[in-house]
């Protein structure tokens, strides 16, 4: 299978609660029109981003069914998911995200708790 900017993410597995985010680009000024040096911009604590991927969830522990020995264990991992979805605007802590460039391009790994705010596009009605 050949990578195409459609399924280049297509390999990747996010794991647990961790988030790729495709970070939007930094602003060089600022809205009245005064330029940023680049040592300001990568010192911000909140940055965002587009959600890419986002890992399973939080893994639920298996109760333990002792008293039926016979029984065949079932070996599913459960998890809760994420609140985060493909597509959201997230707004996120830089302290806790790993920045790593794929395939050439630059992506935020964010773990949930990191995540301050999502913006959904969903229709109304």
């Amino acid at each position: 299978m050949e990578l195409t900017a459609d399924n280049k993410l297509k390999k990747l597995i996010i794991v647990g609660d961790r988030i790729l985010i495709k970070p939007k680009k930094a602003t060089d000024k600022t809205k009245s029109g005064l330029f940023l040096p680049p040592g300001v911009q990568e010192k911000e604590k909140v940055q965002t981003g587009y959600v890419m991927k986002t890992g399973p969830g939080y893994p639920i522990p298996i109760p333990a069914d002792d008293d039926e020995p016979w029984k065949e264990r079932d070996e599913q991992i459960k998890y809760i998911p994420l609140q985060a979805k493909e597509g959201d605007l997230a707004m996120f802590l830089q302290k806790g995200a790993f920045e790593v460039m794929y395939e050439g391009e630059q992506y935020m790994i964010v773990p949930q708790a990191s995540i301050l705010m999502l913006e959904r596009e969903e229709d109304l009605f």
